[in-house]
Order: C-alpha cells, then sequence, then structure tokens
C-alpha cells in the first residue's frame, strides 16, 4: 500500500553533489496533484538534475523525495509505471512512422491498453501518422515525444526543455498540446528557460538560480509580491524629457531610439513627471506604465538573465 497525500511530489532538504560541485543546494518544494509546476532557471541552474532525482533516473545525495506518495530511492519499481517522461534531446528510430512509433513504446513499456488513436489526436498528428520520424520537423518530433510519454496513461508527466530550439511557431503548437494536458488533469513538472512558457502554463513557479529555489508561487504572485515600483516609459522623447527627469532626481534610461524608462518608488510620480513635461513643452509620442513581468523579477532576484538557445528553423 502506498501513501495517499494531496501532493503528487515532495521534496524535502534535496542535495545533490558531484564531487566539489553543488548541484542542488537543499530545496524544499511541493506539487500538488492535477497542477502544473514549473522549475524556471538558466541553463546550469540545476533544473534537470532536480527533475531526474525526482522521477528515479538519478539518487540524491540527501534529503527526501516522495513521489506519489512513495520513496523514490525505494519504491522505484512501484513509480515508473504511473509516471511518464520527456527527456531532453528526445529522439526515435527514423525509418519508422509516428503511428509505428507509439505503438513500439506501447508495447517496449508493456502498455496493452494504450489509445493509439487518442494519443496521436491529443498531440494533434492525425494527417503525420505515416510519416517518418526523420522526415518530421522539430516541433512534431517534440509532439510525438510527448505521446510516448503518456503511453502509459501515467499521473504525473516530467517534460525537461520540451520547446529548447524550437522556432516560435513549432513552440506555441507544443504550448497547446502542453495545455490539453492540463486540461485532463495530469499533473505536469515542466523544466524551462522560457519565461513566456511559465507564465502561459504553470500554476506554481519555483525560480532556481545556482542550486537554490530563491522564489516560488503563482507567476501572478511572483510579480505582485517583487513589483515594489513601477517603471515609466516615454516613446521618441526630445531631449528635453531625459533632462527634466533628472532633475527632479530621477534616473531615466535613454536607448538607442530615444525611448527612456524611469524607475519610479509611487504612482504619484507618474503625473509628476508628465506634468513638468507639459508645463516645459516638451515632447514625447507615447507612454507606458507598469510594474515588472516575470522576466524582470527574475533578473531582480538572481542578477542574471534568462539564456535561450537561439531559434532553429524547422524543416517544413
Amino acid at each position: 500500500m502506498t501513501k495517499e497525500t494531496e501532493y503528487a511530489i515532495e521534496v524535502d532538504k534535496l542535495t545533490k553533489r558531484y564531487g566539489n560541485l553543488l548541484a542542488v543546494n537543499d530545496i524544499s518544494f511541493t506539487v500538488s496533484k492535477g497542477e502544473v509546476f514549473s522549475l524556471l532557471g538558466p541553463n546550469g541552474a540545476g533544473k534537470t538534475t532536480t527533475v531526474e532525482i525526482i522521477d528515479t533516473i538519478r539518487t540524491p545525495t540527501s534529503g527526501k523525495v516522495s513521489l506519489l506518495g512513495m520513496d523514490v530511492t525505494k519504491k522505484k519499481h512501484d513509480i515508473v509505471p504511473r509516471i511518464g517522461v520527456l527527456p531532453q534531446g528526445f529522439s526515435s528510430f527514423d525509418r519508422i512512422t509516428v503511428r509505428e512509433t507509439i505503438q513500439y513504446y506501447s508495447r517496449l513499456f508493456c502498455c496493452r491498453n494504450t489509445d493509439i488513436d487518442g494519443l496521436i489526436e491529443l498531440v494533434n498528428l492525425k494527417d503525420k501518422t505515416k510519416e517518418q520520424y526523420k522526415k518530421l520537423s522539430g516541433g512534431l518530433k517534440q509532439r510525438l515525444g510527448i505521446a510516448i510519454a503518456l503511453v502509459n496513461d501515467p499521473e504525473v508527466v516530467f517534460l525537461d526543455e520540451p520547446t529548447t530550439g524550437l522556432d516560435p511557431r513549432a513552440r506555441h503548437e507544443v504550448w497547446e498540446v502542453l495545455l490539453g494536458l492540463k486540461k485532463k488533469g495530469k499533473t505536469v513538472f515542466l523544466t524551462t528557460h522560457y519565461m513566456e512558457e511559465a507564465e502561459l502554463l504553470a500554476d506554481t513557479v519555483a525560480i532556481i538560480s545556482k542550486g537554490k529555489i530563491i522564489a516560488m508561487g503563482s507567476p501572478g504572485e511572483l510579480v505582485e509580491s517583487n513589483a515594489n515600483y513601477l517603471v515609466l516609459r516615454l516613446q521618441s522623447v526630445d531631449e528635453k524629457v531625459f533632462e527634466i527627469a533628472r532633475k527632479m532626481g530621477f534616473a531615466p534610461v535613454l536607448d538607442n531610439h530615444k525611448n527612456i524608462a524611469v524607475r519610479l518608488e509611487h504612482t504619484d510620480d507618474v503625473q509628476k513627471i508628465l506634468n513638468a513635461i507639459k508645463d516645459a513643452g516638451a515632447l514625447y509620442l507615447g507612454l507606458d506604465v507598469r510594474k515588472l513581468n516575470l522576466e524582470e523579477v527574475f533578473l531582480k532576484l538572481t542578477g542574471e538573465a534568462l539564456r535561450e538557445d537561439p531559434p532553429q528553423m524547422e524543416e517544413q
């Protein structure tokens, strides 16, 4: 019998060392059943190591991890049939078709009741069922990989950087598939370094940097709790606007297109600057006032930007 909990995943003081390298540093978090949980961080932050410990591929140096109420270091035989995994760099056999690929992995994992047609429809590959794997574009290959991760109808699905290297169109198509998993009530553990991906898909985001989780919450909560100032952006300003803001005690930043950004601590400061610009007869073409977005929160908390791989053009 396994222990039933409200959590699909429980991580307590997890640490992983590789010699002198501390890849994962004493992290703790929980993932509720049926939610999409995103581990967000740059390359090398410890995301893949963390997910490989949770899905039983690697063993922790210290700490405890429970998956579906079972200790991942003791119950691997019971855990594996109940999870699905799409690793980084997924690939399959070049000369078998989409349908044959799903059938092969279904037999490999001893899944007698796999709904092949249902999986093909879920990942939107109905018009590619007879296409060989080698002829698929990068985005189609990733969608097929997600189908393979689902052949055993898993309760928890692990997706490690599922859209890295895809062009924007293919990335959005994969996101549509992942939103379908969310609607089906699957628990999804997603690692990513794409900010938009985390904002769109995740119920909970954990920001990891240098092996430590430094913030966690819904995308909205992370923004709200860290956005303690506003940014006023003025488009295509004349030279007087920059000097007006500077003389008022602010620190405007001017870009190459004659736009300025001004960090403001109080909402009243917006009107003060605009009134001063009007009184001076200075001009600007447009304005925008907003709080931080999730990417700016990440930069504020970690001091580093997320590094994205350049998109690859796909073969059609």
